[in-house]
């Protein structure tokens, strides 16, 4: 691991992220942003946020982008806020809207 960038409390459960994170691990940065491009998921948004920012630090820390792929990327649980929705018979059913911590790691290709 060479650069990490991190984005916590994010608004979308973990499940919905790793489907569109299964695409880009493994990828270089500049293969990993063209597909992001042209995925029509909402997950999408997060993770290019947290990928620019991943390039952006290796960028402050004097690593060329090009030499660099995604060498491991996360979608952890976060909290999950509980909300109740009045159901049938005076009851109440539960709901839990997830959140996500994700986390991208840049490394430097072998050659």
């Amino acid at each position: 691991m060479l650069v990490k960038a991190s984005a916590k409390f994010i608004r979308i459960s973990p499940s919905r992220l790793r489907e569109v994170m299964n695409y880009i691990r493994g990828k270089s940065v500049s293969e990993a942003e063209g597909l992001l491009l042209n995925i029509s998921k909402r997950a999408k948004g997060y993770i290019q946020k947290v990928l620019k920012s991943a390039i952006a630090n290796a960028k402050v820390k004097g690593f060329n982008p090009g030499q660099l792929y995604v060498s491991k990327v996360t979608a952890d649980n976060g909290p999950i806020w509980k909300r109740f929705k009045a159901a049938a018979f005076g009851r109440a059913a539960k709901i839990r809207k997830r959140t996500s911590h994700i986390t991208i790691e840049l490394d430097l290709k072998n050659k």
